[in-house]
């Protein structure tokens, strides 16, 4: 093993104002992309409106789910025309592709910018302390 987990990170741009303002969609990512990836679900995928706080943030849903890997979380920003998302696992090769084309299927997304990150690169082989 020479890492502990992977993050990708997805920034779309130019998707639908419908989609991304769609709580039921956010939702839908949440409980649908964990097991296309074979993950396993901890607790129900959760999405909470966040109004606007700035001229930055025009509001939009925000959304996360707790899986036994990790995480993945969702920030829309419908007027925008944005998304902001992470996805974080300790599973190694994970099928980047399939998750940005789910993505931009998704949300209509025109344009993306990606950053994929190898976690915990010097992750001890061996429990360090006894129970």
């Amino acid at each position: 093993m020479d890492h502990f987990g992977e993050h990708l990170m997805i920034d779309g741009y130019g998707g639908s104002f419908e989609a991304l303002n769609g709580k039921e969609v956010v939702l839908r990512v949440l409980q649908d992309l964990p097991a296309r990836l074979g993950m396993d679900i901890l607790a129900e995928p959760k999405v909470y409106r966040a109004e606007a706080n700035d001229k930055k943030d025009p509001g939009g849903w925000t959304g996360v789910v707790i899986i036994a890997e990790s995480h993945i979380s969702i920030h829309t920003f419908p007027a925008r025309g944005f998304v902001s998302a992470d996805v974080y696992t300790c599973k190694n090769g994970m099928d980047l592709e399939l998750i940005k084309q789910y993505f931009r299927e998704c949300f209509a997304l025109t344009d993306m910018e990606t950053n994929f990150v190898k976690r915990g690169t010097r992750y001890p082989a061996e429990d360090l302390y006894s129970k």
